[in-house]
């Protein structure tokens, strides 16, 4: 297991410590389960954009028109 060095604003490591304490675990293991978390939903979002574009790319409905916040909003009232 590699270790890393942060540098931390003194409130937020003693926060960090509080919130630790009172889930009875470490610093270490908060930023440890953090980024594991970020890492995760990372990949799935990146996941999900690769299935939308994957759809997109096997649509028929090809379209040179640029849509706009107005013509969405004429679209609608229309």
């Amino acid at each position: 297991m590699a270790n890393l060095t942060l540098s931390l604003d003194d409130e937020l490591l003693q926060q960090a410590r509080q919130a630790a304490l009172r889930e009875n675990t470490s610093v270490n293991a908060l930023v440890r389960e953090y980024l594991k978390q970020y890492v995760d939903a990372r990949g799935r979002r990146l996941r999900a954009l690769d299935a939308l574009d994957a759809v997109a790319e096997r649509t028929d409905a090809a379209s040179d028109e640029r849509w706009s916040r107005e013509s969405l909003h004429e679209r609608q009232a229309g």
